[in-house]
């Protein structure tokens, strides 16, 4: 079942997620302070919209996520 998100709530989302700044946003590549950023009202750029609306309709997992942030950290 898909998780209720709204990009323009990005702190609902991370509230509705669980956890703190740093673990919810890392999951994404973006730093505390960046997360913080958005949560304020900075737009989120469309690459990690997208990806964050993925996640949150189910359609990539945890996982998922851990799997790429290791291929970018190869590079």
């Amino acid at each position: 079942m898909a998780r209720k998100f709204d990009i323009r709530k990005p702190l609902e989302a991370r509230k509705l997620h669980g956890g703190n700044q740093q673990c919810f946003w890392s999951k994404f590549g973006v730093t505390q302070s960046g997360g913080s950023r958005y949560e304020s009202g900075r737009k989120i750029p469309i690459p990690t919209a997208l990806l964050m609306q993925l996640y949150f309709d189910g359609k990539i997992t945890d996982d998922d996520l851990a799997a790429a942030a290791k291929v970018v950290a190869r590079r």
